[in-house]
């Protein structure tokens, strides 16, 4: 039977805390480890896919003036807004999922049978012949694959692969607050066509609750044996609390 740790962090974390577990869970997936993460963010959090150009796209000194913090993912993308919302993480070797397109599915899958079971009748979106607008908010259009409500975007996720293992994780909207990337996007921004997870059911889902949900999913359809671990231990320094690296183009 295939082993898979359950970590379940409802007490929110930085943004550098969060991203450097993460990539410890990578490290560890490519030993022959499989992880399911579920967590915050505290404070909120904007984030940077691995590869933007940050420092060309957003308003570094309005970020500044609003006091948001800013971490840069491993993973790639666009920025998202890190506030109201759970953050999920899978990492685990790629043979328990095989392509990024059939892993993709597979988690997106689960993630559409948690937020159903909570009252949210979710889909996946049809494959897309374009790519992501140049700008703005991860959850600013549907490029095909992603979790959708009423066809709106739910969840934004991304994923990395290295060596033999691969992370995915991405955000579940509880409240839709991601008009805040668009606010300090430099130039046109496209609107985010997004939805959280309280207007669509008519409440605010519990952090426990949604994680709950989550787990119950992935247990269903992932099958194997699933015990509950810690976090792992970050480096020091962190490297994703660098500056040069949230800020490196």
């Amino acid at each position: 039977m295939r082993a898979w740790a359950l970590l379940v962090e409802p007490r929110g974390r930085t943004g550098p805390d969060n991203m450097g577990t993460d990539a410890a869970l990578l490290a560890l997936a490519r030993e022959g480890g499989a992880f399911l993460r579920l967590y915050a963010w505290d404070p909120p959090c904007l984030s940077f896919g691995r590869n933007e150009p940050a420092t060309r796209r957003y308003d570094r000194a309005g970020i500044a003036a609003r006091g948001l913090a800013t971490v840069r993912r491993p993973t790639g993308g666009r920025a998202v807004w890190h506030d109201t919302e759970i953050t999920y993480a899978v990492a685990a070797p790629i043979a328990r999922f095989g392509s990024l397109p059939e892993s993709y599915r597979t988690i997106h899958l689960m993630l559409a049978r948690a937020l159903t079971a909570l009252g949210a009748p979710a889909t996946l979106a049809p494959p897309a012949r374009t790519p992501h607008p140049d700008a703005g908010a991860c959850f600013a259009a549907p490029v095909g694959g992603e979790v959708l409500v009423d066809h709106r975007k739910v969840v934004g996720s991304a994923q990395l692969r290295e060596d033999d293992a691969f992370l995915q994780h991405g955000s579940i909207l509880i409240e839709n607050r991601q008009h805040v990337v668009s606010e300090i996007t430099i130039g046109a921004a496209a609107t985010p066509e997004a939805a959280g997870l309280a207007e669509i059911v008519g409440r605010r889902p519990a952090f426990d609750e949604l994680a709950g949900a989550i787990a119950d999913a992935a247990r269903s359809d992932w099958g194997g044996i699933w015990t509950a671990a810690d976090s792992p231990h970050l480096p020091d320094p962190n490297p994703f609390a660098d500056d040069r690296w949230t800020w490196r183009r």
